[in-house]
């Protein structure tokens, strides 16, 4: 599908956290990594490696579509909303070489 808007293809493998995919929370956290591309899906809650997951990005998309939206971030950006529905809020992850 040529419309596909992410800079990474639909099977990337993308971290999220379990709540999230047990639809107990909501993606209130994205990260577009700087070094690698690579995406992060977060809630609020997830602090731990244990509490994350690992799925293809189109089923990110899937359970919110909400984050199309955000398919344009930039490497090296997050996005935060507090739920469902808010605006998403970006903004450039300070550099930790300073």
């Amino acid at each position: 599908m040529s419309d596909w808007p992410f800079d990474q293809p639909k099977n990337c493998g993308t971290i999220i956290s379990r709540a999230i995919l047990d639809g107990v929370s909501a993606i209130q956290f994205v990260s577009h990594d700087e070094d690698d591309h690579g995406w992060q899906f977060l809630d609020n809650d997830t602090t731990e490696a244990e509490q994350a997951a690992l799925v293809c990005l189109s089923h990110v998309v899937e359970i919110d579509p909400s984050i199309l939206e955000l398919a344009d971030l930039e490497p090296g950006w997050t996005a935060t909303r507090e739920k469902i529905g808010d605006a998403w809020v970006r903004s450039k992850l300070e550099s930790s070489d300073d």
